[in-house]
């Protein structure tokens, strides 16, 4: 009895907790919903994810037998995440198509379905259906912007050689996954084209003209980076950005200005139903008879999706048009426009039609950010600081910049641990430049920029661009002058995927419950953090292809093999290092001994020194000697299969070894080793492949018999 009593009572306060919750628990369906797309990504094979289908099943029958919102929300909630599972994994068989199985140099004629002119880099990337049985169904070239011929558009036909590469899973552990991404998209292959690049049938005129023709037209009035940013806001094309500011952006916490998300779409929303409703207000036969709110609402509907289509409707864009026309409706209504209900629902509307883009850094960073936002001014005490109130201007004007900075501070927060678990890195003073870069975006450059190309209608849009080309100066000046500050950018090594899941858990805890109860999602996000904090930083880092490693060096700085690295596989090496600082050549390291070929480094851990040596040439060395090598050092090497007599102490990593465990770090304190490949069979792991017919070339065999590495 005293044990049954027990049970009653607990059932009694979780369901009087859940009937002062009950406004918040349709929050935790896109959460449900979520879970089960997670569970299906993290879980390897197909047992488990039907283990995982029944084990939901199970839970919602559980809900089907208790009384009251329990009884409900664990129905509700074991239905949304079998469903989420169900859909992920029916998308991704449904997606599936044919990869390429290795690398080949092929001849192609196909259809082009997207180009991408990315001036900043001097290429232009274009995405062709092939039309070819031994090729996959969608592939994505490289060309030079000076090769490209005139007429090369969407559905023009064209003719070219390329060599191809089947899509690249994560190099190193933590990386980016572009097999992944590419699997979902239908991309078979990438590469480079050469000349000769025939247009075989010019494109018709189109949207996807109209995008590239305005493109051209701001980056003729406005030069440089400045209108690289002045043709993302116009029509999503970051193409024209220099890298450079590029990376200041993302360093300052200002990238997500770069790309078409809410705060563009909303802007144009606004002042689309801002003009309607001012025009419409001049005639007072229509003000009295007509709903001009309503009206407003409808023309704002448009011109969101009219944006959308112009900015080349990536799923980031659909998803914030989504949300504005869930708002417009709310309005039109008589609903309270913003709140965390409408956040759910765009989440569950996006899960539904994308449940891969839950995986992605995009929906992340972006769904996190406005439920901070929400959440924060949903709050009673928000009301109480930052509520409207009679008082004089300045102090107006200094509780709305408190607001503002609070707000900023809040979304920093709540984006850091994305940050840091997509990029190994976080900006820390986002915040702080935020205040005047999105006011600056939203109120001055885009408004300009509009004005500018409706008078360049009429040919008078010089003054207004070039006061659009100086406030774009000023947003860049606040980017790299952020960028540049001492400790602008938190470094990280990778983080746990189980550290990641609490911070979130925790997280999303406190942001949508109201009572009490809320502030026990303190103790996952602390967990979480305190794991992050722990986590060491690895040692040695290699590539899945064997060809690139960074070893840390006494001043925490990453040294590679390889003098000549470009500049992605630097930066991914010292990202992943969770180092900031510029990453230095291993052969100019005191305490390496490098030859052409080969390279030998001792590495103090703790009490114990590691010899760790690598080759870094395709050529052959001595038997002996490279033998001895082998069995003098604790980790060897090789981007090619090592002989069965090289025999290191501890671990060997070459060519067959990386192909079963992918990209390497290795943390030698505690020996931990963490891998890119695992035991699971996502489709992507495993394809479908094809490859075109192979032409053997005459063989080119080089041998050098002397060994410079001592």
């Amino acid at each position: 009895m005293g044990g049954g009593a027990a049970f009653r009572q607990i059932g009694e306060a979780i369901e009087h907790w859940l009937e002062a919750e009950r406004a918040q628990l349709p929050l935790w369906l896109p959460i449900a919903l979520g879970g089960g797309i997670t569970a299906w990504f993290l879980l390897p094979d197909a047992p488990r994810w039907i283990g995982f289908l029944l084990a939901s099943g199970a839970i919602a029958l559980l809900g089907l037998a208790l009384p009251g919102r329990l009884g409900r929300s664990l129905l509700i909630g074991g239905l949304a995440m079998a469903l989420g599972c169900g859909l992920i994994w029916w998308r991704a068989e449904s997606v599936a198509a044919p990869v390429l199985a290795r690398p080949a140099v092929v001849e192609m004629t196909g259809r082009v379905v997207r180009v991408e002119r990315l001036p900043a880099r001097e290429i232009v990337r274009v995405t062709l259906l092939p039309g070819r049985s031994d090729l996959p169904p969608r592939v994505r070239v490289n060309l030079p912007i000076k090769d490209v011929p005139a007429g090369l558009a969407r559905d023009s036909v064209v003719k070219l050689r390329a060599r191809l590469m089947p899509p690249a899973e994560a190099s190193v552990p933590g990386g980016y996954d572009f097999a992944r991404s590419a699997w979902f998209t239908g991309l078979g292959a990438t590469g480079k084209g050469f000349t000769p690049i025939e247009v075989v049938t010019p494109a018709k005129a189109s949207g996807a003209d109209l995008r590239a023709s305005l493109s051209a037209h701001i980056q003729a009035r406005v030069a440089g980076s400045a209108g690289g940013i002045a043709s993302a806001l116009a029509t999503g094309d970051q193409g024209a950005i220099a890298t450079d500011d590029v990376e200041a952006m993302q360093r300052s916490g200002l990238a997500h200005l770069l790309s078409v998300s809410g705060l563009h779409v909303t802007a144009v929303t606004a002042a689309a139903m801002l003009l309607i409703l001012k025009l419409l207000a001049l005639s007072p036969t229509l003000a009295l008879r007509w709903r001009l709110p309503l009206v407003a609402a409808g023309g704002g509907a448009l011109a969101a999706i009219g944006y959308t289509w112009l900015t080349g409707a990536e799923v980031p864009t659909i998803r914030s048009c989504v949300a504005a026309l869930l708002v417009l409706l709310a309005l039109s209504l008589g609903r309270e426009a913003i709140t965390l209900r409408l956040v759910a629902a765009g989440a569950v509307i996006v899960l539904l039609l994308w449940p891969e883009a839950l995986a992605g850094a995009s929906f992340q960073l972006s769904f996190a950010a406005v439920t901070a936002i929400v959440a924060l001014h949903e709050s009673p005490r928000m009301e109480r600081w930052f509520g409207k109130r009679e008082e004089g201007r300045l102090a107006k004007l200094g509780r709305e910049l408190g607001s503002l900075l609070l707000t900023g501070v809040a979304v920093e927060l709540a984006l850091m641990p994305i940050g840091m678990f997509h990029f190994h890195q976080a900006g820390l003073y986002g915040a702080l430049a935020n205040i005047v870069a999105i006011p600056l975006t939203t109120f001055v450059i885009m408004p300009l920029e509009a004005l500018a190309l409706l008078l360049d209608t009429v040919g008078l849009g010089a003054p207004a661009w070039w006061l659009t080309d100086q406030a774009l100066e000023l947003l860049l000046w606040i980017a790299r002058t952020t960028a540049a500050a001492p400790g602008a950018v938190a470094a990280l090594p990778t983080m746990p995927a189980g550290a990641f899941a609490l911070m979130m858990a925790g997280g999303l805890w406190l942001a949508l419950w109201r009572t009490r109860a809320r502030w026990a999602g303190a103790a996952p996000l602390a967990i979480g953090l305190a794991w992050m904090l722990a986590t060491p930083a690895p040692d040695l880092i290699v590539t899945g292809d064997g060809r690139h490693l960074a070893i840390r060096m006494p001043d925490g700085s990453m040294a590679l093999l390889r003098d000549r690295a470009g500049d992605y596989t630097r930066d991914m090496l010292a990202e992943t290092g969770g180092s900031d600082a510029e990453p230095v050549a291993l052969s100019d390291q005191p305490g390496a001994r490098c030859s052409l070929d080969a390279c030998l480094i001792e590495h103090r851990a703790g009490d114990r020194v590691w010899r760790v040596a690598a080759t870094r040439s395709p050529y052959v060395l001595p038997w002996a000697e490279f033998t001895a090598l082998c069995r003098s050092v604790d980790v060897m090497i090789s981007d090619r299969r090592l002989p069965a007599g090289c025999t290191p102490r501890w671990l060997k990593l070459d060519r067959p070894a990386l192909a079963k465990t992918g990209g390497v770090a290795i943390a030698f304190r505690s020996g931990r080793v963490t891998m890119v490949r695992g035991v699971g069979k996502h489709p992507w792991l495993n394809p479908p492949k094809v490859q075109p017919p192979y032409v053997p070339e005459q063989p080119n065999v080089a041998v050098r018999t002397r060994n410079r590495w001592r």
